[in-house]
């Protein structure tokens, strides 16, 4: 399932953050392209020396690196599709720092699980994660244009963000339970950063919201 957008509502304010943060992502990823392992060395996070207190602006720097093109456009689209409805709900300050604060959230959960790990982690969808748990409290029966995919066939459909976010949710912590039972923590998708993130978002994002903006975004679709 790939989320493509929000059908149910419009942003009423530009998405610039959203968009800023697609272009960031987009411009450093080129950059690895051009320089490498070792500028991904340097800037991913390594669990093992975070938990020993060192390289911690990683923390951040990591957010923003990616390990392929399917891992950037995947993550990129996740972004578009729910990112521009918590923007405009909680204004752009405050989604900025919401947002780094969900990836922070993610990569330390997923550090306090593998404080021995000498595996970098990099990647944005800790803090995707956050987006979407953010959405799922504040607009759970929003209808997000889905790409379906059944074996070389797919068609487009309106899920109700609740369902495809807890389908989501769901594979998640599957996948982790996989993960752990195989002992297999040396590599691979951090499963439990997208459980912290969305759990961090799901808890934290409506005190960042201003119910003044989501009433009026709900007139607005009422409206529609």
């Amino acid at each position: 399932m790939i989320p493509l957008q929000d059908e149910t509502r419009r942003p009423s304010r530009f998405p610039a953050v959203t968009v800023g943060l697609i272009v960031i992502n987009a411009v450093i990823f080129l950059a690895e392209l051009q320089y490498g392992e070792p500028f991904i060395a340097r800037w991913a996070a390594v669990p093992a020396d975070i938990w020993e207190g060192r390289r911690l602006i990683t923390l951040l720097s990591s957010m923003f690196l990616h390990a392929s093109w399917s891992h950037i456009l995947g993550n990129m689209v996740f972004l578009w599709a729910f990112g521009p409805e918590i923007e405009d709900a909680m204004g752009k300050a405050k989604y900025l720092l919401f947002y780094l604060a969900g990836g922070v959230a993610a990569m330390l959960a997923q550090i306090a699980a593998t404080p021995d790990s000498t595996v970098a982690s990099l990647g944005a969808s800790g803090a995707i994660a956050a987006v979407m748990g953010a959405f799922l409290v504040t607009y759970p029966r929003d209808r997000i244009r889905t790409l379906l995919f059944f074996g070389i066939f797919f068609r487009v459909a309106l899920i109700p963000a609740v369902v495809l976010i807890g389908i989501w949710f769901a594979f998640q912590l599957i996948s982790l339970g996989a993960v752990t039972g195989a002992a297999s923590q040396t590599g691979g998708v951090a499963y439990l950063a997208h459980v912290g993130g969305l759990v961090f978002g799901a808890l934290v994002g409506r005190f960042l919201e201003d119910p003044r903006r989501i009433a009026a975004s709900r007139l607005n679709d009422e409206l529609r």
